[in-house]
């Protein structure tokens, strides 16, 4: 039975239906998006090691060196810096931004979503009130007066794009705090005497975490955009430093003489939020019970 079994597996019949089951649990585009976001994040924890040159290098006898050339592959910018130097650090510095903030806002978000199914009452009604008047607020022009009234730093870039979208967590964790609250196994769980605490850590919060993670991956591109825009305006990321919404801003003004100074970071931007856009759609379609 074994060999018959391991010929039918290592025939072309039974590759074929083995590919075929991969590409129906997961189609080329999704695993495209898999495949370029773990490049991203391979090159954002091995940023150090994978730049050939110095972010700050100078090399004044190739200004503005078109790509392809041996010592600089995507060319430089007009100060003579290597541009797949600058890029790799701009992916580091981008991911690390999108990731804590997309955190913080998922984390305070819940937190208030959980305190307003818990207490109801008059803190419910003032989360609520909190999370339409942040919905309504104009969060780009609010975070340009910010930036240029404080100065632009990397942690108060990150708590600032971290209460961007929390509004939603909030709704969405009231909602399913309350819904899983009136289920039996929350009732069983609070008639056999555990805290508040427990309950909604160990109990509710595993059940609404699939949600919670996909609300994260429609975030996430949304922030990384927003730190691409302030960068542009140039309150983003501040010299010597650089992100990718920094380079682009720095492009713009050589966007007819030196194109690919300006083109290769706004690829990865749309490359980034395309990517991660096709995997949450995927994991909200793979998560959701009523389409199983």
């Amino acid at each position: 039975m074994a060999s018959v079994d391991v010929t039918e597996r290592a025939s072309p019949g039974g590759l074929r239906g083995f590919t075929a089951s991969l590409r129906r649990k997961m189609p080329i585009s999704v695993a495209f998006g898999v495949f370029w976001l773990a490049a991203m994040v391979a090159i954002a924890l091995f940023a150090g090691y994978l730049r050939p040159y110095d972010i700050t290098a100078m090399d004044l006898t190739s200004r503005l060196s078109s790509p392809g050339a041996f010592k600089h592959w995507l060319g430089t910018d007009e100060l003579g810096r290597d541009v797949l130097s600058r890029l790799i650090q701009s992916i580091r510095v981008s991911l690390i931004i999108a990731f804590g903030a997309t955190i913080l806002s998922a984390v305070f978000g819940t937190t208030l979503g959980f305190a307003a199914a818990r207490f109801r009452g008059m803190v419910e009604h003032l989360v609520l009130v909190l999370a339409d008047f942040q919905a309504a607020l104009p969060f780009l022009i609010m975070s340009l007066a910010v930036l240029a009234f404080f100065g632009s730093s990397m942690m108060l870039l990150v708590c600032l794009m971290g209460f961007y979208g929390w509004e939603r967590y909030a709704r969405i964790a009231r909602g399913l705090a309350i819904s899983a609250g009136a289920q039996g196994y929350a009732a069983a769980v609070v008639q056999l005497g555990a805290t508040p605490a427990r309950v909604y850590l160990r109990h509710i919060l595993p059940n609404v975490a699939s949600t919670l993670i996909v609300s994260m991956t429609l975030t996430f591109p949304e922030i990384i955009l927003m730190e691409s825009g302030l960068s542009f305006l140039g309150l983003g990321v501040q010299p010597p430093e650089t992100s990718l919404g920094n380079m682009v801003g720095f492009g713009r003004e050589y966007l007819t003489r030196a194109p690919w100074i300006m083109l290769a970071p706004a690829a990865v931007i749309m490359l980034t939020t395309l990517s991660i856009s096709l995997v949450g759609d995927w994991l909200r379609d793979k998560l959701d019970p009523t389409l199983r």
